[in-house]
């Protein structure tokens, strides 16, 4: 990916666009350093980063990318490779990361309507918050149902650009 013509990099807009996209993520349960090296390399322009790289553009620590990036290969948001004669591990995005992250959801939607039902057999299925914990589960089960649906269809777009 080249940079297009033209375009002007504001790297002060850059770090803050970081800082605040990492904040929606770990709103969103994605541990808070995790979410600060995602994005770190979502920005970036070299499709690799190196995790002095990432900690000079992060201004952290060495320890804290190795525990981050960890974290981020255990869940397919980003791979770790290796050039050849060098002795650092490079980073990048996963190719998959956000259909990855999205995947993983169904297994906590599952788990939502799981809890939902002991829910509802606790406060009794007929009651006002049983019809509302069961209107809750349905939503949930939904979701959980178009999931495959969607997730299927992101791949044909990705693949219909060359990209899949």
């Amino acid at each position: 990916m080249g940079k297009r013509a033209g375009a002007k990099r504001d790297e002060a807009a850059v770090g803050r666009f970081v800082e605040r996209f990492a904040l929606a993520l770990s709103d969103d349960g994605v541990p808070r350093m995790p979410a600060r090296v995602f994005v770190g390399l979502l920005v970036s322009e070299q499709e690799t980063r190196t995790a002095a790289e990432l900690a000079q553009q992060l201004q952290v620590s060495p320890a804290a990318i190795s525990g981050a990036v960890r974290y981020l290969v255990q869940v397919g948001m980003v791979t770790r490779g290796r050039e050849p004669g060098q002795r650092s591990d490079h980073y990048r995005v996963s190719s998959n990361a956000w259909y990855e992250a999205l995947a993983r959801r169904d297994q906590m939607l599952l788990r939502f309507e799981q809890g939902l039902r002991e829910g509802i057999d606790a406060v009794g299925a007929e009651s006002v918050a049983g019809l509302r914990l069961e209107e809750t589960r349905q939503f949930f089960e939904f979701v959980r149902g178009e999931m495959p649906r969607l997730l299927a269809k992101w791949r044909e777009q990705r693949a219909a650009k060359g990209q899949g």
